[in-house]
Protein backbone atom coordinates (compact mmCIF):
# COMPACT_ATOMS: atom_id res chain seq x y z
CA UNK A 1 0.00 0.00 0.00
CA UNK A 2 1.04 3.82 -0.83
CA UNK A 3 2.77 4.93 2.25
CA UNK A 4 1.30 8.39 1.66
CA UNK A 5 -2.65 6.68 2.40
CA UNK A 6 -4.03 4.87 5.23
CA UNK A 7 -7.23 2.82 5.14
CA UNK A 8 -9.13 2.69 8.42
CA UNK A 9 -12.84 2.10 9.05
CA UNK A 10 -15.34 4.99 10.44
CA UNK A 11 -17.70 4.13 12.38
CA UNK A 12 -21.53 6.14 12.04
CA UNK A 13 -22.07 9.03 13.85
CA UNK A 14 -24.51 8.02 17.24
CA UNK A 15 -25.76 11.39 17.28
CA UNK A 16 -27.03 13.92 15.08
CA UNK A 17 -25.17 16.55 13.34
CA UNK A 18 -25.57 19.69 12.13
CA UNK A 19 -24.26 20.71 8.39
CA UNK A 20 -23.77 24.30 6.76
CA UNK A 21 -25.13 23.50 3.52
CA UNK A 22 -24.38 25.65 0.48
CA UNK A 23 -26.70 27.16 -2.66
CA UNK A 24 -25.03 25.82 -5.86
CA UNK A 25 -27.83 27.95 -7.82
CA UNK A 26 -30.23 26.49 -10.15
CA UNK A 27 -27.74 25.61 -13.09
CA UNK A 28 -25.83 23.22 -11.56
CA UNK A 29 -27.40 19.44 -12.43
CA UNK A 30 -29.65 17.98 -10.04
CA UNK A 31 -26.95 14.87 -9.11
CA UNK A 32 -25.65 17.69 -6.83
CA UNK A 33 -28.48 17.56 -4.72
CA UNK A 34 -31.40 19.68 -3.20
CA UNK A 35 -29.19 22.16 -1.25
CA UNK A 36 -31.20 24.92 -0.15
CA UNK A 37 -29.98 27.48 1.57
CA UNK A 38 -29.46 31.47 1.85
CA UNK A 39 -26.76 32.51 -1.56
CA UNK A 40 -23.28 33.06 -0.58
CA UNK A 41 -22.97 36.20 -2.56
CA UNK A 42 -21.37 39.47 -1.94
CA UNK A 43 -23.77 42.63 -3.18
CA UNK A 44 -21.26 45.81 -4.06
CA UNK A 45 -21.36 49.52 -3.62
CA UNK A 46 -23.16 49.36 -7.69
CA UNK A 47 -25.70 47.14 -6.42
CA UNK A 48 -24.55 44.34 -8.25
CA UNK A 49 -23.63 41.17 -6.83
CA UNK A 50 -21.06 38.36 -6.94
CA UNK A 51 -20.91 34.76 -6.40
CA UNK A 52 -18.45 33.51 -3.73
CA UNK A 53 -16.02 30.64 -3.91
CA UNK A 54 -18.03 27.55 -2.76
CA UNK A 55 -15.71 26.20 0.02
CA UNK A 56 -14.85 22.23 -0.67
CA UNK A 57 -15.50 21.75 2.88
CA UNK A 58 -17.53 22.98 5.69
CA UNK A 59 -17.36 21.87 9.41
CA UNK A 60 -19.73 19.50 10.88
CA UNK A 61 -20.20 19.06 14.65
CA UNK A 62 -20.52 15.84 16.57
CA UNK A 63 -21.69 16.38 20.20
CA UNK A 64 -20.07 18.48 22.67
CA UNK A 65 -19.16 15.16 24.77
CA UNK A 66 -16.01 14.43 26.18
CA UNK A 67 -13.64 12.76 23.34
CA UNK A 68 -16.15 14.32 20.93
CA UNK A 69 -14.16 16.06 17.19
CA UNK A 70 -14.93 18.50 14.70
CA UNK A 71 -14.74 17.34 11.18
CA UNK A 72 -14.61 19.07 7.89
CA UNK A 73 -17.07 17.14 5.44
CA UNK A 74 -17.46 17.96 1.15
CA UNK A 75 -20.38 19.95 0.87
CA UNK A 76 -20.82 17.84 -2.34
CA UNK A 77 -20.29 14.89 -0.96
CA UNK A 78 -21.48 14.68 2.64
CA UNK A 79 -23.22 11.51 4.30
CA UNK A 80 -26.55 12.79 3.39
CA UNK A 81 -26.22 13.19 -0.35
CA UNK A 82 -27.42 10.68 -2.40
CA UNK A 83 -26.34 9.60 -6.00
CA UNK A 84 -27.87 7.25 -7.78
CA UNK A 85 -30.07 6.42 -4.95
CA UNK A 86 -27.77 5.00 -3.22
CA UNK A 87 -26.07 5.81 0.12
CA UNK A 88 -21.99 6.39 0.37
CA UNK A 89 -20.10 3.18 0.99
CA UNK A 90 -16.24 4.72 1.44
CA UNK A 91 -15.03 7.60 3.03
CA UNK A 92 -11.90 9.23 1.12
CA UNK A 93 -10.09 11.95 3.75
CA UNK A 94 -7.65 14.53 2.10
CA UNK A 95 -4.16 14.78 3.95
CA UNK A 96 -6.07 18.22 5.71
CA UNK A 97 -8.34 16.42 6.75
CA UNK A 98 -11.86 17.16 4.63
CA UNK A 99 -13.98 13.75 4.20
CA UNK A 100 -15.56 12.65 0.95
CA UNK A 101 -18.46 10.18 1.42
CA UNK A 102 -18.34 8.08 -1.83
CA UNK A 103 -19.74 5.41 -3.41
CA UNK A 104 -17.09 2.72 -4.09
CA UNK A 105 -18.56 1.12 -7.51
CA UNK A 106 -17.69 4.63 -9.05
CA UNK A 107 -14.26 4.96 -8.27
CA UNK A 108 -13.28 1.80 -9.29
CA UNK A 109 -14.95 1.83 -12.35
CA UNK A 110 -13.12 4.93 -13.29
CA UNK A 111 -9.78 3.51 -12.08
CA UNK A 112 -7.38 1.40 -14.04
CA UNK A 113 -5.67 0.01 -10.96
CA UNK A 114 -7.95 0.15 -8.36
CA UNK A 115 -7.03 3.19 -7.12
CA UNK A 116 -3.43 3.17 -6.45
CA UNK A 117 -4.35 -0.30 -5.13
CA UNK A 118 -5.93 1.22 -1.93
CA UNK A 119 -9.54 0.47 -2.17
CA UNK A 120 -10.65 -2.27 0.08
CA UNK A 121 -11.60 -5.87 -2.23
CA UNK A 122 -15.36 -4.91 -1.35
CA UNK A 123 -16.09 -1.33 -0.37
CA UNK A 124 -19.72 -1.92 1.21
CA UNK A 125 -19.85 -1.38 5.10
CA UNK A 126 -19.83 -4.46 6.56
CA UNK A 127 -20.66 -4.64 10.80
CA UNK A 128 -21.85 -1.55 10.90
CA UNK A 129 -18.63 0.64 9.42
CA UNK A 130 -17.21 2.40 6.65
CA UNK A 131 -13.99 1.95 5.14
CA UNK A 132 -12.22 4.91 5.39
CA UNK A 133 -8.98 5.83 2.99
CA UNK A 134 -6.36 9.10 4.15
CA UNK A 135 -4.89 10.39 1.00
CA UNK A 136 -1.85 12.78 0.29
CA UNK A 137 -3.98 14.91 -1.65
CA UNK A 138 -5.01 17.94 -0.27
CA UNK A 139 -8.67 18.89 -0.36
CA UNK A 140 -8.70 21.43 -3.15
CA UNK A 141 -7.20 18.84 -5.26
CA UNK A 142 -9.15 15.84 -4.03
CA UNK A 143 -12.73 17.72 -4.99
CA UNK A 144 -11.68 18.39 -8.20
CA UNK A 145 -10.55 14.17 -8.97
CA UNK A 146 -13.87 13.19 -6.91
CA UNK A 147 -15.78 15.89 -9.26
CA UNK A 148 -13.95 14.44 -12.42
CA UNK A 149 -14.67 10.91 -11.83
CA UNK A 150 -18.30 11.36 -11.13
CA UNK A 151 -18.44 13.79 -14.01
CA UNK A 152 -19.34 17.01 -11.63
CA UNK A 153 -18.74 20.45 -12.51
CA UNK A 154 -15.94 21.73 -10.07
CA UNK A 155 -16.24 25.41 -11.59
CA UNK A 156 -18.47 26.53 -8.46
CA UNK A 157 -15.25 25.89 -6.65
CA UNK A 158 -12.99 28.46 -8.63
CA UNK A 159 -10.09 26.30 -8.30
CA UNK A 160 -6.28 27.80 -9.23
CA UNK A 161 -4.77 26.78 -12.37
CA UNK A 162 -1.81 24.75 -9.42
CA UNK A 163 -4.42 22.74 -8.27
CA UNK A 164 -6.09 21.45 -11.53
CA UNK A 165 -2.46 20.86 -12.57
CA UNK A 166 -2.33 18.58 -9.22
CA UNK A 167 -5.50 17.21 -9.65
CA UNK A 168 -4.02 15.81 -13.53
CA UNK A 169 -1.15 14.11 -11.67
CA UNK A 170 -3.56 12.49 -9.09
CA UNK A 171 -5.74 11.89 -11.77
CA UNK A 172 -3.08 9.64 -13.33
CA UNK A 173 -1.51 8.17 -9.95
CA UNK A 174 -5.12 6.77 -9.13
CA UNK A 175 -5.22 4.93 -12.95
CA UNK A 176 -8.05 7.38 -14.26
CA UNK A 177 -7.42 7.73 -17.93
CA UNK A 178 -7.54 11.50 -18.16
CA UNK A 179 -7.44 11.60 -21.89
CA UNK A 180 -11.10 10.24 -21.94
CA UNK A 181 -11.40 12.82 -18.71
CA UNK A 182 -10.18 16.35 -20.46
CA UNK A 183 -11.98 16.16 -24.15
CA UNK A 184 -13.90 18.54 -25.28
CA UNK A 185 -17.40 19.21 -23.76
CA UNK A 186 -16.25 17.41 -20.34
CA UNK A 187 -16.28 19.22 -17.49
CA UNK A 188 -12.78 19.47 -16.27
CA UNK A 189 -11.60 20.16 -19.67
CA UNK A 190 -14.09 23.78 -19.23
CA UNK A 191 -12.14 24.24 -16.15
CA UNK A 192 -8.48 23.57 -17.88
CA UNK A 193 -9.37 25.82 -21.22
CA UNK A 194 -10.33 28.57 -18.61
CA UNK A 195 -7.60 29.03 -17.17
CA UNK A 196 -5.91 29.70 -20.93
CA UNK A 197 -6.25 33.64 -20.93
CA UNK A 198 -4.50 34.21 -18.17
CA UNK A 199 -2.11 31.32 -18.40
CA UNK A 200 -1.67 29.76 -21.72
CA UNK A 201 1.49 28.31 -22.14
CA UNK A 202 1.50 27.33 -18.67
CA UNK A 203 -1.88 25.26 -19.79
CA UNK A 204 -0.46 24.59 -23.10
CA UNK A 205 2.14 23.03 -21.72
CA UNK A 206 0.07 21.04 -19.08
CA UNK A 207 -1.91 19.66 -22.22
CA UNK A 208 1.62 18.59 -23.91
CA UNK A 209 2.85 16.61 -21.01
CA UNK A 210 -0.01 14.96 -20.54
CA UNK A 211 -0.68 14.35 -24.31
CA UNK A 212 -4.01 15.90 -24.28
CA UNK A 213 -4.34 16.73 -27.96
CA UNK A 214 -8.21 18.71 -27.98
CA UNK A 215 -6.95 21.58 -25.12
CA UNK A 216 -3.36 21.97 -26.77
CA UNK A 217 -5.73 22.92 -30.04
CA UNK A 218 -8.34 24.57 -28.05
CA UNK A 219 -5.68 26.78 -25.91
CA UNK A 220 -3.56 27.81 -29.38
CA UNK A 221 -4.91 30.52 -30.06
CA UNK A 222 -4.00 32.49 -26.64
CA UNK A 223 -0.25 31.47 -27.84
CA UNK A 224 -0.34 33.98 -30.76
CA UNK A 225 1.23 36.85 -28.93
CA UNK A 226 2.99 35.04 -27.08
CA UNK A 227 6.96 35.50 -27.75
CA UNK A 228 9.04 32.08 -28.95
CA UNK A 229 11.88 33.20 -27.65
CA UNK A 230 10.88 33.42 -24.04
CA UNK A 231 10.39 29.89 -23.67
CA UNK A 232 12.96 28.54 -21.57
CA UNK A 233 14.61 25.02 -21.25
CA UNK A 234 12.46 23.90 -18.37
CA UNK A 235 9.37 25.16 -20.17
CA UNK A 236 10.18 23.41 -23.42
CA UNK A 237 10.90 20.50 -21.36
CA UNK A 238 7.43 20.33 -20.05
CA UNK A 239 5.61 20.56 -23.78
CA UNK A 240 7.73 17.98 -24.97
CA UNK A 241 9.10 18.16 -28.07
CA UNK A 242 5.75 17.20 -30.55
CA UNK A 243 3.96 19.98 -29.38
CA UNK A 244 6.79 22.29 -29.07
CA UNK A 245 7.16 21.99 -33.11
CA UNK A 246 3.23 22.53 -33.09
CA UNK A 247 3.70 25.56 -31.25
CA UNK A 248 6.71 27.05 -33.42
CA UNK A 249 5.00 26.09 -36.29
CA UNK A 250 1.77 27.67 -35.47
CA UNK A 251 3.52 30.77 -35.92
CA UNK A 252 5.68 29.70 -38.44
CA UNK A 253 2.75 29.10 -40.76
CA UNK A 254 0.85 32.25 -39.49
CA UNK A 255 3.55 34.19 -40.99
CA UNK A 256 4.28 32.48 -44.19
CA UNK A 257 0.34 32.82 -45.01
CA UNK A 258 0.75 36.25 -44.43
CA UNK A 259 3.64 35.85 -46.79
CA UNK A 260 1.86 34.94 -49.37
CA UNK A 261 -1.37 37.17 -49.13
CA UNK A 262 0.67 39.96 -49.96
CA UNK A 263 3.09 38.80 -52.19
CA UNK A 264 0.16 39.74 -54.92
CA UNK A 265 -0.45 43.46 -55.63
CA UNK A 266 -3.89 44.94 -56.77
CA UNK A 267 -4.46 43.62 -60.52
CA UNK A 268 -3.70 46.26 -62.95
CA UNK A 269 -6.32 47.64 -65.18
CA UNK A 270 -6.29 48.47 -68.94
CA UNK A 271 -4.46 51.40 -70.11
CA UNK A 272 -6.36 54.56 -70.02
CA UNK A 273 -5.32 58.55 -71.29
CA UNK A 274 -4.94 59.54 -67.38
CA UNK A 275 -3.03 55.85 -66.02
CA UNK A 276 -0.86 54.25 -68.53
CA UNK A 277 1.24 51.32 -67.00
CA UNK A 278 4.17 53.58 -65.77
CA UNK A 279 1.90 54.82 -63.75
CA UNK A 280 0.07 51.71 -62.38
CA UNK A 281 3.90 50.43 -61.89
CA UNK A 282 3.81 53.58 -58.67
CA UNK A 283 0.87 51.29 -56.86
CA UNK A 284 2.32 47.71 -57.15
CA UNK A 285 5.46 48.96 -55.76
CA UNK A 286 3.76 50.82 -53.08
CA UNK A 287 1.83 47.92 -51.85
CA UNK A 288 5.52 45.85 -52.30
CA UNK A 289 7.07 48.27 -49.76
CA UNK A 290 3.88 48.28 -47.44
CA UNK A 291 3.93 44.38 -47.42
CA UNK A 292 7.89 44.39 -46.55
CA UNK A 293 7.38 46.67 -43.52
CA UNK A 294 4.18 44.82 -42.37
CA UNK A 295 6.21 41.12 -43.28
CA UNK A 296 9.58 42.56 -41.20
CA UNK A 297 7.06 43.22 -38.03
CA UNK A 298 4.59 41.03 -38.32
CA UNK A 299 3.73 38.77 -35.01
CA UNK A 300 1.16 36.03 -35.52
CA UNK A 301 -1.66 37.64 -34.41
CA UNK A 302 -1.73 40.47 -36.78
CA UNK A 303 -5.11 42.56 -36.40
CA UNK A 304 -6.41 43.00 -39.32
CA UNK A 305 -7.27 46.67 -38.47
CA UNK A 306 -3.23 47.18 -38.59
CA UNK A 307 -3.23 45.50 -42.19
CA UNK A 308 -6.26 47.37 -43.47
CA UNK A 309 -4.75 50.96 -42.04
CA UNK A 310 -1.31 50.25 -43.80
CA UNK A 311 -2.85 49.27 -47.11
CA UNK A 312 -5.18 51.66 -46.66
CA UNK A 313 -3.17 54.77 -46.97
CA UNK A 314 -1.60 53.84 -50.16
CA UNK A 315 -4.71 55.29 -51.86
CA UNK A 316 -3.04 58.83 -50.75
CA UNK A 317 -0.80 58.79 -53.36
CA UNK A 318 -3.22 57.96 -55.62
CA UNK A 319 -5.12 59.69 -58.56
CA UNK A 320 -6.74 57.48 -60.81
CA UNK A 321 -10.12 55.85 -59.36
CA UNK A 322 -9.56 52.77 -61.68
CA UNK A 323 -6.41 51.88 -59.61
CA UNK A 324 -8.36 53.08 -56.56
CA UNK A 325 -10.88 50.15 -56.53
CA UNK A 326 -8.15 47.75 -57.57
CA UNK A 327 -6.44 48.80 -54.28
CA UNK A 328 -9.98 48.13 -52.41
CA UNK A 329 -10.84 44.99 -53.72
CA UNK A 330 -7.61 43.56 -53.37
CA UNK A 331 -7.25 44.61 -49.79
CA UNK A 332 -11.17 43.25 -49.01
CA UNK A 333 -9.69 39.84 -50.33
CA UNK A 334 -6.21 39.62 -48.29
CA UNK A 335 -8.25 41.01 -45.43
CA UNK A 336 -10.76 38.14 -45.48
CA UNK A 337 -8.34 35.39 -46.28
CA UNK A 338 -6.39 36.32 -43.06
CA UNK A 339 -9.19 36.37 -40.91
CA UNK A 340 -9.93 32.82 -42.46
CA UNK A 341 -6.54 31.79 -41.31
CA UNK A 342 -6.61 28.73 -38.68
CA UNK A 343 -6.05 29.87 -35.27
CA UNK A 344 -4.98 26.74 -33.84
CA UNK A 345 -1.71 24.29 -32.98
CA UNK A 346 -2.44 21.45 -35.60
CA UNK A 347 -0.58 19.55 -38.42
CA UNK A 348 -2.16 22.05 -40.74
CA UNK A 349 0.87 24.46 -40.00
CA UNK A 350 3.36 21.61 -40.15
CA UNK A 351 1.60 20.26 -43.56
CA UNK A 352 1.84 23.99 -44.82
CA UNK A 353 5.32 24.14 -43.93
CA UNK A 354 6.03 20.64 -45.84
CA UNK A 355 4.13 21.94 -48.86
CA UNK A 356 6.28 25.06 -48.79
CA UNK A 357 9.36 23.39 -48.50
CA UNK A 358 8.24 20.94 -51.58
CA UNK A 359 7.52 23.81 -53.88
CA UNK A 360 10.92 25.35 -53.02
CA UNK A 361 12.94 22.09 -54.12
CA UNK A 362 10.54 22.09 -57.75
Amino acid sequence: MDASAHMGYLSPPLVHSRMDYFNFGPQLPFEFGDLRADDDTTTTDHGMSTQARTPVGTPMDGARTSGSAMMSVSTTFHPNAVVDQLPSDLILVSSDKVYFHVHCYRILGASENGFCSLLPSKGQAQGGVTPMITLAEPADVLNVVIHTIYNFSASQFMPSFETLEAALGALVKYGVPINQCVVSGSSLFALLLSSAPTRPIDTFALAGSHELEDLAVAVSPHLLAYSLPSITDELARRIGPVYLKRLFFLHFGRTEALKHLLLHPPNPHMETPDCDDAQQGYLTRAWALASTHLIWDARPNLSTNLLQATLCSLENGLTCELCKQSLKERLAQVVADWSAVKNQASDVAIQMKMDILKAEKQ
